[in-house]
């Protein structure tokens, strides 16, 4: 094997496979990035922690076919400190690798190809296209509200689910539930489970892709699904199991809703919740009475009252809050305005931007004593 190709594009696309590099994994190969040289001059680098892969191509010069895998850390941190210029890449015998630049030149120990994992391929009978930004905003919308205890099964990943035109992603955490909803052309009937661990190394993935496409493919398969960029390919381990039926948590009708403006509400939450962190639960109490909104917390170490303008439709109703759990809700939604949704102050509570059903979260209150 034997390649040359420019230090700033190389070190480009070792930034983006290197994201699925793993330090913990007790195989040493999934600690390096194979290096692959095909018979048309196509670099195809692949690293892998077996629920996150990644694949990059770029097309080289001078080449001759074959592969290696090379520890990623050492390798990242060479080509990231070579100047910027023309870097001469060869595999000679017992995998001794040479990296050359007109100065420099290493020489590092590399291990065979052919201990890396098998990644697979995917039948693409089940494919969606989705644009890249929708995707990006649909995971940072949900993953938050997954749960991060381990214990929980299938509830520590996101529903992707594709339905009537839709795409839908729910996540939940026994606390609160995040649902995003995006239109497309092309979707079938399918869901799948995705970590939310991973969903949030894909965002930061197709933040720093370099594609000029504006739309990325998602392909579905019985224990994974990959999403296809231009020039890369990157496969995600599905969640085995079945999500709750999340639709089901939504209530239809409400008692009393209510209009508010966003910064407002989360400017004045920060603020009682000052003193809610004081407290056990970061508790806070909201009381909808009269077109105002009266956010009040109290603690040991004292008490706050915040009045908001709103316009409210029903009957008046005092609620308590975990005041971290609100403000995580509304600070992933961008809208001005939005509408609060109550029944009683024990049922689930509704937040959604007024007038749009694409984005739900849904909270449950805490009991608060008189």
């Amino acid at each position: 094997m034997k390649f040359t190709t420019s230090q700033q594009e190389l070190n480009k696309a070792l930034a983006f496979v290197s994201k699925a590099v793993t330090v913990r994994s007790t195989m040493p190969v999934l600690k390096g990035i194979l290096l692959s040289i095909d018979e048309t001059g196509t670099l195809t680098m692949t690293a892998s922690d077996m629920d996150l892969s990644i694949e990059k191509k770029m097309e080289v010069s001078d080449f001759e076919p074959g592969a290696v895998v090379l520890p990623a850390k050492l390798f990242t941190e060479i080509v990231r400190k070579l100047p910027s210029e023309s870097i001469e890449i060869a595999l000679a015998d017992h995998n001794n690798v040479s990296i050359r630049t007109s100065l420099s030149e290493f020489k590092i120990v590399g291990m065979p190809a052919e201990e890396f994992p098998d990644i697979g391929t995917v039948l693409e009978n089940r494919k969606i296209s989705l644009n890249r930004d929708s995707l990006k905003e649909m995971i940072r919308k949900t993953s938050f509200a997954a749960s991060i205890d381990e214990s929980k099964g299938v509830i520590v990943g996101v529903l992707i689910e594709m339905k009537d035109g839709n795409v839908n992603m729910a996540a939940l955490d026994g606390f609160r539930m995040a649902v995003a909803s995006e239109k497309t052309d092309s979707a079938p009937s399918d869901d799948i489970i995705i970590s939310a661990r991973i969903l949030n190394e894909i965002n930061k993935i197709l933040a720093d892709s370099d594609s000029d496409d504006d739309d990325v493919e998602l392909i579905l398969d019985d224990k994974k699904a990959v999403i296809l960029t231009e020039d890369s390919r990157i496969i995600l381990r599905m969640i085995e199991g079945k999500f709750l039926k999340y639709r089901d948590l939504i209530p239809k009708e409400f008692k009393t809703t209510v209009n508010i403006d966003r910064s407002l509400l989360i400017d004045s939450i920060e603020r009682a919740s000052l003193l809610a962190k004081e407290g056990r639960n970061n508790l806070i109490r909201l009381s909808f009475v009269d077109d105002c909104l009266h956010i009040t917390s109290k603690s040991e170490a004292g008490n706050v009252d915040e009045n908001i303008p709103v316009k409210i439709n029903g009957d008046n109703i005092e609620i308590g809050f975990n005041s971290k759990y609100l403000i995580d809700g509304l600070k992933v939604m961008k809208e001005d305005d939005i509408v609060i949704s109550l029944n009683t102050n024990v049922s689930p509570c509704i937040i959604r931007p007024a007038g749009s059903d694409s984005f739900t979260y849904l909270i449950l209150p805490v009991r608060i004593m008189s």
